[in-house]
């Protein structure tokens, strides 16, 4: 089930009023229920492969609660093994068998073509991940083994998160099932605040951005260095908007229901620098990948080389993660590049702009980190988004060439596609420095009559209703 869906403005209405109504007794069953009514509305039989890993890693839990030393880190290889089996046969398999039988192509082998066509389950990355937290907690000690199965099914399935993240660790969210939830005003229409802006986010901003983004990387080479450069900012938000936007939609619903779930995102295009922006972006997977990868195989507290291949690693296995295309391990060594340059090169830097007499905080020096930090960032996108790293390549090596400005598009999307596109994401930008604090009311609506202030949420309600609702098209990160 879509969020930005019919079915989804009628499914969440419901299940609130039913939680709110319901003993506290039942009211993780009832969460339980309903997150399995949404999954099964994408493929209903594929809930048999999440029942799966939550079984595994269920009873991997207690066991390895109960026993100590190599017995104990063989349970944990077994659940990791085992969870991440299910993830590469239905995600990866495809990817590594056509790549096998190009090699065996290039080595003069002849193997017999097989073609393995699998849907993948929406959501198999972030729902295993989160699957995975937990083990490694319950090893590490930091997380007692939740015995009740259906408290544990529901920590994974929860439906505002299930398919596209936060990935939650057990020590923030597990505790919350247990806990009494009332019906708090201020929870629900901050909650409903943030879904309404998460919606603008995919509805205005990156439905709109898609119809140019789609067209141009759809035939990279039938459009010039202008349009290419177009479409690349564009993406930027694109991606942005669409997952921020899930994000927010999912915060706000969990928060609706009395859950805090963590923050995802925090303005990533304000970054100074690459580190910083993986600081703001993707919060939830970075730091997953941080605990759970960086830091055992050795983090920063290691020799240089070392610290280097730690890096490249760790961003080499983030960009696997995001699907099964070479381009993402591209996308992901590149991003690891640039860390890895940045950290030596940091003290030329400062001794280059001490020489041009440009303070190391004032405004000139942090808005060329700002630009050339985003500039970096557009690159790795291409990578990212294009279909192949030949297109890749040519999206980079003509962005320069053929600046006509009478080719930006048709004369369809110039006067309405461009125009509405650009206007969002002003109103993006100047929303997030209004509102990017808890999503708190800005001060100017918080001196309006509440009749006033709730006729301007429901004006911008019905603005992202007209704009976006009938598409029905998917969060981008729905692949992952």
């Amino acid at each position: 089930m879509l969020f930005n869906s019919i079915e989804f403005a009628i499914f969440f209405p419901v299940v609130v009023a039913m939680y709110f109504l319901a003993p506290q007794r039942g009211r993780v069953s009832l969460l339980l229920a309903a997150s399995c009514f949404f999954y099964m509305a994408f493929i209903p039989v594929y809930i048999l492969i999440l029942l799966v890993t939550i079984l595994i890693d269920y009873f991997a839990g207690i066991y390895i609660e109960r026993v100590e030393g190599r017995r104990k880190t063989a349970l944990l290889w077994l659940s990791i093994v085992s969870t991440c089996t299910v993830l590469f046969v239905f995600k990866y398999l495809g990817l590594f068998t056509s790549s096998f039988e190009g090699l065996a192509g290039l080595l003069g082998w002849h193997l017999p073509h097989t073609v393995i066509k699998v849907i993948l389950p929406i959501g198999l990355s972030f729902h295993t991940f989160q699957s995975l937290s937990y083990v490694v907690e319950v090893y590490r000690g930091n997380q007692r083994a939740e015995r009740n199965f259906i408290v544990y099914a529901t920590y994974v399935m929860f439906f505002p998160q299930l398919v596209a993240g936060p990935i939650e660790r057990p020590q923030n969210l597990l505790h919350q099932f247990r806990e009494l939830h009332t019906f708090n005003y201020s929870d629900v229409t901050s909650g409903l605040k943030r879904m309404a802006w998460g919606f603008y986010k995919k509805l205005v901003v990156a439905d709109r951005l898609a119809l140019y983004v789609n067209d141009v990387y759809g035939a990279p080479r039938s459009y010039n260095g202008l349009q290419l450069s177009l479409a690349t900012f564009f993406f930027a938000f694109q991606i942005y908007c669409d997952f921020s936007g899930y994000s927010d939609i999912a915060l706000g619903a969990a928060q609706v229901l009395g859950f805090r779930l963590m923050e995802n995102f925090r303005t990533p295009y304000y970054s100074l620098s690459i580190s910083e922006f993986w600081h703001r972006w993707h919060i939830s997977l970075s730091t997953w990948f941080k605990d759970y990868v960086y830091l055992p195989l050795g983090g920063s507290r290691v020799s240089r080389k070392r610290h280097i291949a730690n890096l490249l690693v760790t961003f080499g296995i983030s960009g696997l993660w995001h699907g099964a295309n070479w381009t993402y391990v591209w996308w992901g060594l590149l991003n690891g590049t640039y860390l890895v340059a940045g950290s030596l090169t940091k003290d030329w830097r400062s001794r280059f702009f001490g020489s041009l007499g440009i303070r190391e905080n004032g405004l000139v020096r942090k808005t060329c980190m700002l630009l050339s930090t985003f500039l970096l960032t557009c690159l790795a996108w291409i990578v990212f988004r294009a279909r192949n790293m030949g297109d890749a390549a040519y999206i980079v090596s003509h962005l320069t060439r053929g600046w006509d400005f009478g080719s930006i598009g048709t004369p369809q999307f110039l006067l309405r596609q461009l125009p509405v596109a650009l206007a969002a994401i002003v109103a993006l930008e100047a929303g997030q420095l209004l509102w990017q604090s808890e999503f708190e009311v800005p001060s100017m609506l918080r001196r309006l009559p509440l009749p006033a202030r709730w006729a301007v949420y429901s004006a911008f309600v019905m603005v992202v209703l007209m704009f976006g609702i009938y598409r029905n098209s998917q969060f981008i990160y729905f692949q992952f």
